[in-house]
Formats: structure tokens, sequence, C-alpha cells
């Protein structure tokens, strides 16, 4: 009995590698909704959608269907409650991907020296 159930989780190995083998990763591009969602569910749990919708002040119905998504993929579970619904993350395998923002403005000097004021020798000073 013990043999054929590894024989045929080879066999589903062999057919179907994506179901069995969790080495595949999800892309997440950057700057998107998608990836603020899910680095606030990584951060914080138990986390409801009126959570999420405060720190990320989009509205409840993008968010949802954003979530609802993700609910598809296996990503997320939603788990509703009378008065709130919440969050949880299924799966921690992400691979962000896209370009790299650098987030402050970095002011870079020309390497021009200013004329340090000297003593002013003007009409205002005789």
């Amino acid at each position: 009995m013990i043999e054929k159930a590894y024989e045929l989780m080879n066999v589903c190995r062999n057919h179907y590698p994506s179901i069995l083998k969790d080495e595949i990763m999800i892309e997440i591009t950057t700057g998107t909704i998608e990836e603020q969602i899910i680095k606030i569910l990584q951060k914080t749990y138990p986390i409801t959608v009126s959570d999420v919708e405060k720190k990320l002040h989009i509205s409840r119905k993008m968010i949802l269907r954003v979530l609802q998504k993700f609910q598809v993929k296996g990503i997320v579970q939603l788990e509703p409650l009378p008065d709130k619904i919440y969050i949880r993350l299924s799966r921690n395998d992400f691979r962000f991907v896209g370009k790299k923002r650098q987030k402050k403005f970095i002011k870079h000097h020309t390497g021009k020296k200013r004329e340090e004021p000297g003593e002013y020798e003007g009409i205002m000073f005789s």
C-alpha cells in the first residue's frame, strides 16, 4: 500500500512538477499595489482589510479585488467574520522584479569651489 503511494507520488512529480515543487517563485512587479499589500502582510499578522486600507490609503474595493486575485493564485487566505475580514499570507516565496528606484534624491556636487567672502571694501564701510 505504501509502495503504491510512493509510486503515484513519483508519477505525479514527473507529470506535474510545478504543483508538487514550490521551487517556482511568484514574481511581483515593484511599484505596484500588489507589492505594497504583500510587504504589509509580511510585516504584520494578524491584519484586516480595513487595516490595509488605512495604511495604503486605497479604496476597499481595489484592495479586495487584488486580494481575491491573490486568493485564486493561492497566495493569501481570506477569513471573513461578521464585522471584519482577516488576511493570512499562505506563501512567502516572492521575487520582486522591476527597476529598483532610489527613494531619496541625492544632490551631486559639481566640484566648483565657492569663493569665500572676504572683507568688503566698498563705499558702505569707508
